[in-house]
């Protein structure tokens, strides 16, 4: 009959060397009600049963190493089954990707009338505040868009009974927020390429460490009643194992380091979090056109704000437009679908050329950053070439100048074949893009990309002395259809920011305004600058600087300079500028050297050609 065999050394042989001290105690704590309880319901015996067999059991209980993370793969089950009963707090950030996100889950929650508080963070700050205000009558937290790339519980310090579902796009995920078993949940896409390291490459287990010194230590001293020269030899030995574990030790820590650098050395974005939400909604089969738009709103806000590369965007459009023809087939003999606040969505190749169907075709041109870039627009050349671009396309100036929906009906049914054909002509290849439509009745036709720059402009407001979270609800409210005043308000707004950055960018570039500083280009934006006081928000700040660094590498591109591996390293002095998004500063990547020769830093935002830091 063999020893009796116990869970807790089962645990020990099935993780050798495989947790460190604080997740080893939350791993026991946690697995040791569940598991045998599961046991006892199948009646096994450890008494009884021979070690092979309780392996073998284990094994059944996928029990197993491998697949010890806290990555969620059931989505419906491990969340939203868990939460459907509960008080939830609602934790946003102030981003339009997790306003989306945040709208398909609010749709989820009023089906199943979930009670939850719905609050707004802009930073670490204001979410360790909103932690603290709320902790004692919540036990389930979800955030969106926030705190996977920190270790949430260092950072919140919660009870042991709280827990997070964190469904972040923002990449790399915290290693401990990975193999945390107890509080942390990620609501993250397994398809998406996070390049996590294993668990024995960044974790080690300090309690052998520690017994094996004290056991040195202890036969150092028990061997004191032998002869020296036996003892003199047994210390040397002792001696050597020391020094070889503590040399192990060393050269294991340098290569944690080495590992960690490269996978927190760049941050990126993953899969959409309303995309996310989205697909919930569906396996639930709760799914509307509504969730469908405010997903197919957050897919594109990761692609306006260059969030994702360019084959990423189109997977994941590839996705919607599945979902999408599904929801008009469904719909299409619904009576409804003729009534005059219908709502139908189109899959569609369109125009890079922001708000064009709000604007006039020529503020549009020369606000959008693909065709001002591509025609140089802040010099007299650029102008001119502009001029031939009109000419060569037929149309009248008198039209172009106009809005576009007072241009003559046989001009805009061609208008896209005609711009595409001469952007042909002047090199520029990809003015046509993947995107996503919307009709609400007959009257309001509306890009996803439209949605995207009103809904930021209102979020981002600085027209009226209001608090951001009002600017936040109504950023919110402008997604919904019965809110379109709203949103055509956020156009105007978007119209407004646009023609600011245009300016900004021209100013910068004819006046020499950006500086080279090793492998950093910089731009120091004084507070008497026009416009200044709006670039002292993130999304707003964003556009500014990647337009700024492609005009900048379009105007050297001429004079033979190396377009690839230039940064940029935006500063702008503003006093409005809130103490919640300094956390940009916070970037293990952005060291003292690179921001030195600025005076005064609000903001800083550090971007690379292809991807954003």
């Amino acid at each position: 009959m063999c020893p009796p065999v116990t869970l807790k050394s089962l645990f020990d042989w099935l993780f050798p060397q495989r947790r460190n001290q604080m997740c080893k105690k939350q791993i026991w704590r946690h697995r040791r009600n569940t598991e045998t309880l599961s046991i006892k319901q199948q009646g096994l015996c450890f008494k009884t049963r021979t070690n092979a067999e309780v392996i073998i059991f284990f094994i059944h209980l996928n029990f197993i190493r491998l697949n010890f993370n806290m990555f969620v793969t059931d989505i419906r089950k491990e969340f939203y089954d868990v939460v459907v009963n509960q008080r939830v707090a609602l934790f946003v950030s102030p981003d339009i990707d997790a306003l989306c996100a945040c709208k398909v889950l609010q749709a989820l929650f009023h089906c199943d009338q979930v009670q939850y508080t719905l609050v707004p963070v802009a930073g670490w700050q204001d979410l360790g505040t909103a932690f603290m205000e709320h902790k004692e009558q919540y036990q389930y937290f979800v955030l969106i868009n926030c705190g996977a790339n920190v270790d949430l519980l260092e950072t919140l310090q919660p009870e042991e009974d709280s827990v997070f579902f964190i469904c972040d796009t923002h990449r790399p995920v915290d290693v401990v927020n990975v193999y945390n078993d107890t509080q942390i949940k990620l609501l993250i896409k397994q398809d998406d390429d996070l390049g996590v390291p294993s668990y024995d490459d960044i974790f080690r287990d300090d309690e052998e460490d520690e017994e094996g010194d004290g056991d040195d230590s202890g036969n150092e001293s028990d061997g004191s009643a032998e002869p020296s020269g036996k003892r003199r030899r047994y210390d040397e030995d002792a001696l050597e194992r020391r020094i070889e574990r503590q040399r192990a030790r060393r050269e294991w820590e340098a290569r944690r380091r080495e590992i960690l650098f490269d996978y927190e050395q760049y941050e990126f974005h993953g899969t959409s979090a309303a995309l996310v939400m989205f697909e919930l909604a569906w396996v639930m089969s709760k799914d509307t056109k509504d969730m469908l738009w405010w997903s197919v709103i957050g897919v594109t806000d990761q692609w306006v704000h260059d969030k994702i590369p360019h084959m990423k965007y189109v997977t994941d459009i590839a996705t919607l437009q599945r979902h999408v023809s599904r929801h008009n087939h469904r719909n299409e003999d619904e009576e409804n679908s003729l009534s005059i606040d219908c709502m139908r969505i189109t899959f569609e190749y369109d125009l890079r050329l922001v708000l064009y169907q709000h604007w006039s075709l020529y503020e549009s041109i020369c606000n959008s950053c693909y065709t001002s870039c591509s025609f140089k627009l802040w010099s007299i050349n650029g102008q001119k070439k502009l001029q031939e671009f009109l000419a060569d396309m037929g149309l009248p100036l008198k039209q172009v100048r106009q809005k576009f929906n007072s241009m003559d009906m046989s001009i805009k049914e061609n208008l896209r074949e005609v711009i595409e054909e001469s952007a042909n002509k002047f090199s520029m290849k990809d003015i046509r893009v993947q995107t996503f439509a919307v009709n609400f009745g007959f009257k309001n036709r509306f890009l996803a990309s439209d949605v995207v720059h009103a809904a930021a402009a209102l979020l981002e407001n600085v027209e009226k002395d209001e608090m951001p979270t009002d600017n936040f609800i109504k950023a919110l409210d402008c997604l919904s259809r019965s809110n379109l005043e709203r949103l055509h308000l956020g156009i105007d707004l978007a119209k407004k920011k646009l023609k600011a950055i245009q300016q900004t960018v021209a100013s910068c570039i004819c006046t020499n305004l950006i500086l080279s500083q090793g492998p950093f280009l910089y731009c120091h934006l004084l507070e008497g600058t026009p416009d200044v006081k709006l670039f002292s928000k993130p999304l707003a700040l964003t556009l500014l600087c990647k337009y700024l660094l492609k005009a900048f590498i379009c105007s050297v591109s001429t004079c033979g300079q190396q377009k690839s591996g230039m940064k940029e390293v935006i500063c702008c002095d503003v006093s409005e500028f809130v103490s919640s998004h300094m956390k940009l500063l916070s970037h293990k990547n952005l060291k003292a050297k690179h921001v030195k020769h600025m005076a005064v830093l609000m903001c800083v935002c550090l971007l690379d050609e292809e991807q954003t830091l």
